[in-house]
């Protein structure tokens, strides 16, 4: 048994889990999600949890399993707390500003770089760091890495677009031989 996908997950007040078939509907004060399950998955409901089960012992579905139960969680928490990513910008002149819904970056090219923020997105920015929110765990990560791989922390001065709290392992630079 999948260590993970045998724990339930426990829905918090306010959270109203639906289930239509294969089809798992989360709502939340913060929004909706909905994810579709493998159809050999065996999901249920009880009071305040859902539990996951699988239907044989197959290696698809060992795997499919926790990964499942794991989905159905981080919607959950997504729909009742949310998510988010906080991004540094280390450099002289590097700086991020939102402009209605699209993030401004100038990152020392000879263009600034302008970012349309995705739906169920909310990204703020003061200058030297970026936060982005979201209800949706994968797209709150894919658009933070998205933000970063404009201008990706150099080894040598640090400087660039890191998460925050993120370690760069800096180079020595070159140095001056004798002969």
């Amino acid at each position: 048994m999948s260590r993970i996908g045998k724990n339930p997950v426990i829905i918090p007040d306010g959270v109203k889990v639906e289930l239509l078939g294969q089809l798992v509907k989360v709502t939340g004060p913060k929004g909706s999600l909905e994810f579709n399950a493998h159809k050999d998955m065996k999901i249920s409901k009880s009071d305040n949890s859902v539990l996951i089960e699988r239907q044989s012992d197959e290696r698809l579905l060992r795997s499919l399993h926790g990964t499942t139960r794991q989905m159905i969680n981080n919607m959950v928490i997504g729909v009742s707390e949310g998510y988010f990513k906080e991004l540094e910008i280390i450099g002289v002149g590097y700086i991020a500003m939102v402009q209605g819904s699209r993030l401004q970056l100038q990152l020392g090219y000879s263009h600034d770089i302008f970012f349309d923020m995705p739906d169920g997105i909310t990204i703020t920015a003061n200058r030297t760091e970026v936060k982005v929110d979201g209800i949706d765990k994968q797209l709150v990560g894919a658009v933070a890495a998205k933000i970063r791989s404009f201008r990706k922390p150099e080894p040598y001065k640090g400087k660039g677009i890191r998460y925050k709290g993120e370690f760069v392992r800096s180079k020595q630079g070159k140095t001056v031989g004798a002969k």
